[in-house]
């Protein structure tokens, strides 16, 4: 960070003649680990540095990005931007003058109780041994991995306002996966922390019991292979956070987007079903719903302090009991479509300019417990950890597969079902959310593969939510 600090005051002498511009300083280093069945494989270490700079013009903005930090370097990429100012101000959508200007000055770093250099390779690669030992189970385990990831991200975001906002994001991502085989049946299971991703140092190994929990990633895996399908048929669900997880990001957070509605993402990532006159009156669930954009819970994937334009990150309602109230689009959708938003403004790195995207997004808890949930179903289906996913391109028809499910009769769990899915309507399926679990059952959990824009970026995203119980879902298993 001190190096970034020094870049940016550079820039401050030299900057460009313009309207308003902002420097975004990424330095970014990440290393993966992994031994799969006793083998170490290649490691993985990549590090990236470098700078987009961001003009306003006139009517036009413009982008210039490049991993030359010197003097001359930023002055080329200054240059590129002010010239792509001048051919958005002809032939732009939008006029760049209500482009908001933020002047925030704020810093962040990752809260760390065990820095990733306090274990070596060799130790680090010791606990992944362990961790393929307590795998390998049964000869029916046919494959099994175990692997230790590590990301740290600084970056330094300074504007011709007086806008300073520093930010060091630490996160540590350990997982388990356990792959099981008998005659023409193959089943798998993921432990370990695998989607639990959140921010955090080697502590984070114990937080999700990275060698305890092998036994039972491969005991169920196993368990699997002798269970029926799934049952095809309509029947109450109970999600667990392992689900919600995706179920939340693809049929709640990508709709919402605004830039989205607004038809940027059309060409490529698709269109949403919401439309701007929905907001403040669309009922999208049942009153159990209540969605958050929050930066404010501790260790969450996205870091809370600001967005990548500099506009501070506040906790707001999205969705409030079951009622859209406002769209996942920062200051410059907003200013576009006139309508509030939040701080969601995200950038994947620094050759790529921020667009909307969705930040922390959480499913605020109820009351109850798990074992309450489980005593309001008749005849259901529990299901874990999420499979695949397909969802159309107005992210309204979703179809989820998961690699566990339980059936419930009478208000009890029973045996085990594999292939479990079910598919659904947006609106349809989050109006039959029946009952959301208490404060205690909540998971802070995320995805770190969400894509968007067109070049893809590829961003973390946090997400935490209890269990949750739907009536009259439509599953199936096995091939359906």
């Amino acid at each position: 960070m001190d190096q970034l600090n020094e870049i940016a005051e550079r820039f401050m002498v030299q900057a460009p003649a313009c309207d308003h511009w902002t420097l975004r300083l990424v330095a970014e280093e990440s290393e993966h680990l992994m031994v799969r069945q006793g083998v170490v494989e290649p490691s993985r270490l990549d590090s990236s540095r470098g700078a987009m700079v961001i003009v306003v013009k006139g009517a036009g903005i413009g982008y210039g990005a490049t991993s030359d930090l010197s003097p001359a370097g930023l002055r080329a990429a200054a240059t590129r931007a002010t010239d792509w100012a001048e051919v958005h101000a002809r032939l732009g959508l939008f006029d760049a003058g209500i482009v908001p200007i933020e002047r925030a000055r704020a810093h962040y770093r990752t809260p760390i109780e065990q820095s990733w250099d306090a274990l070596t390779i060799g130790e680090k690669l010791d606990l992944l041994h362990a961790a393929n030992r307590a795998l390998a189970i049964d000869e029916r385990i046919v494959d099994y991995s175990a692997w230790l990831a590590r990301r740290r991200v600084a970056q330094l975001l300074v504007s011709s306002a007086g806008g300073w906002v520093s930010q060091v994001l630490d996160s540590v991502h350990p997982g388990l996966v356990a792959v099981a085989n008998h005659d023409s049946q193959t089943q798998r299971r993921h432990g370990g922390g695998a989607d639990w991703p959140q921010q955090g140092g080697l502590e984070r190994i114990a937080a999700v019991g990275l060698i305890e929990d092998a036994p039972r990633v491969a005991a169920e895996a196993i368990a699997l292979l002798d269970a029926p399908d799934c049952p095809t048929e309509t029947r109450d669900l109970i999600l667990l956070p392992s689900q919600m997880v995706l179920q939340i990001h693809e049929s709640i957070g990508h709709p919402l987007e605004l830039d989205r509605i607004l038809g940027d993402e059309r060409n490529y990532a698709g269109t949403s079903f919401v439309t701007p006159g929905m907001f403040g009156r669309y009922r999208y669930g049942s009153d159990l719903l209540n969605v958050t954009f929050d930066p404010t819970l501790p260790m969450e994937l996205v870091p809370g302090v600001a967005d990548d334009t500099g506009a501070l990150a506040r906790r707001a309602y999205l969705i409030r009991r079951g009622i859209l109230e406002r769209p996942l689009g920062g200051s410059l959708s907003q200013a576009r479509a006139g309508l509030p938003g939040v701080a969601c403004t995200r950038a994947s790195s620094w050759d790529r300019p921020p667009i909307d995207r969705m930040g922390n997004l959480n499913l605020e808890p109820g009351e109850g417990g798990l074992t309450d949930l489980i005593a309001q179903v008749e005849r259901g289906v529990l299901m874990d950890t999420n499979r695949s996913w397909s969802i159309d391109d107005s992210r309204n028809k979703f179809q989820f597969g998961c690699e566990l499910g339980r059936l419930i009769e009478d208000g009890e769990l029973k045996g085990l079902v594999r292939n479990p899915g079910y598919r659904g309507i947006s609106a349809r399926f989050w109006r039959s959310l029946d009952g959301v679990g208490g404060l205690q059952t909540l998971e802070v959990r995320g995805v770190e593969n969400c894509g968007k824009g067109e070049p893809n970026q590829s961003v973390y995203v946090g997400h935490a939510a209890p269990p949750c119980l739907f009536r009259g879902v439509s599953v199936f298993g096995g091939g359906e």
